[in-house]
């Protein structure tokens, strides 16, 4: 009987292929709740967080669940950035939020940036809706100049920090009357803007930047739709406000007056108004 050679036998330390290790869960929006009943969800604008939405919070809580989560990178969410926080990226952390409460179904909102992940939801998440709120957005994509713009400031805001944006961002976010009368809301608007990281504010500009065109998607709403735009606004002004609610089955249109692209809180009262007539009806 032949005794085997070395070279047959195992090799004492050689460990079996491992598994690799499994891929983490993707994050659940940090979100503060108020108030009971049907839940209504708050999407902020860029490059703000959900404190933007207080006074309409204030307003609605003693009525309605109001959900108001940070997307990446924002607010709560700082440590949740990526460099490309695309809408459809968003818009299924929304659904993934959603979940994680036990919601099926819920009133949307979404201001501007959050607009535009709301109708990424519709596209995709369409059945967790019951009620739609757009304001000072637009379903069109960018033009050449502002996903050019967009792309600067992603790397501009990475190599010098966020202390340029304000200046930047405030005649695009507040109308003319805002900025003229109510000093006090400019200071708050360029404080929660300073409150925001750089990686945050380029995560979402190159994710604004890549946003499909959603137009195709209006005809496809089903719920009932409000849309908001500020008089003042200059980045989806009153003609583009129209337009989206023309195209969206039986949808309704605000004008704000005195109002820019924040028109929730340049006319607080106007818009919380406009929302609790809006919310009455609807019942998930």
């Amino acid at each position: 009987m032949s005794t085997p050679s070395t070279d047959d036998l195992p090799e004492p330390d050689q460990a079996a292929p491992s598994e690799p290790p499994p891929e983490p869960a993707p994050p659940v929006p940090p979100a503060a709740t108020s108030g009971a009943g049907t839940p209504l969800v708050l999407l902020h604008a860029f490059p703000l967080d959900g404190r933007m939405w207080a006074p309409q919070v204030e307003a609605l809580a003693g009525h309605y669940q109001v959900i108001v989560p940070d997307l990446r990178g924002f607010g709560a969410a700082r440590d949740q950035a990526v460099e490309q926080a695309g809408m459809d990226l968003l818009a299924d952390d929304v659904a993934r939020l959603l979940d994680d409460r036990g919601l099926d179904r819920v009133v949307l909102g979404g201001l501007s940036l959050g607009g535009y992940v709301a109708l990424a939801l519709m596209r995709r998440h369409a059945e967790r809706v019951s009620g739609l709120v757009l304001l000072d957005t637009k379903a069109t994509s960018d033009s050449d100049q502002a996903r050019e713009d967009r792309l600067k400031m992603a790397e501009r805001v990475l190599a010098e920090g966020n202390g340029f944006v304000p200046e930047a961002m405030l005649p695009k976010l507040l109308g003319e009357t805002s900025r003229e009368h109510r000093p006090e809301l400019v200071s708050k608007v360029a404080a929660l803007i300073r409150e925001q990281p750089p990686a945050a504010i380029a995560g979402a500009q190159r994710g604004m930047a890549a946003r499909p065109d959603t137009t195709d998607v209006l005809a496809s709403i089903g719920v009932p739709t409000l849309v908001v735009t500020g008089e003042e606004d200059a980045v989806a002004g009153p003609e583009v406000g129209r337009d989206l609610a023309a195209g969206i089955p039986g949808a309704r249109f605000l004008l704000v007056e005195e109002a820019g692209h924040l028109s929730n809180l340049e006319q607080p009262e106007i818009v919380n108004e406009a929302l609790l007539d809006f919310l009455a009806p609807l019942w998930v």
